[in-house]
């Protein structure tokens, strides 16, 4: 039986990249969505006569759901089943927006990995994420630090 699942420390290797597809077409339900259940009244998200008015012309989509929606996409190639915990998000930015329609891919390149200090059988990995639509335009990036089950330690 294969089971799905993501990679324990010893399989993550500093350099490899790794590409995340499918992708995701975002919709205005998502946009829309996102933006009232976490609260988000910014009129850009939500108000497309606003929209119309400012420079980009039309809403924009929550760059926090962008944000989720990279790393989402990450999670089950790399760290499905074998995640302990996320430790940290760092180095956030948006250089461009993401719009309803568009389609968001990601990549991620291992930065960094090392057994734990504090927590045997598991490990530290720092991982970049690269998110772009569907025109290979850059619209997030992000660097990650997750504690990941090394195979020992695994339940």
């Amino acid at each position: 039986m294969i089971e799905q699942r993501g990679l324990f420390l010893e399989e993550f290797v500093v350099g490899e990249k790794y590409a995340h597809r499918p992708g995701r077409t975002v919709t205005d339900a998502d946009n829309v969505l996102f933006t009232t259940l976490t609260m988000n009244t910014q009129a850009l998200h939500l108000d497309a006569a606003f929209s119309a008015t400012q420079p980009f012309g039309r809403p924009l989509v929550n760059s926090m759901w962008t944000l989720s929606t990279l790393i989402g996409l990450s999670v089950a190639q790399l760290t499905q089943g074998t995640l302990v915990a996320q430790l940290g998000l760092t180095d956030v930015s948006f250089p461009a927006p993401l719009f309803v329609g568009d389609t968001l891919t990601a990549e991620t390149e291992v930065v960094s990995v090392r057994p734990s200090a504090s927590r045997p059988g598991q490990g530290v990995v720092v991982l970049a994420h690269t998110g772009c639509s569907q025109n290979d335009e850059m619209v997030v990036t992000a660097t990650r630090t997750v504690l990941v089950w090394a195979r020992e330690g695994a339940q």
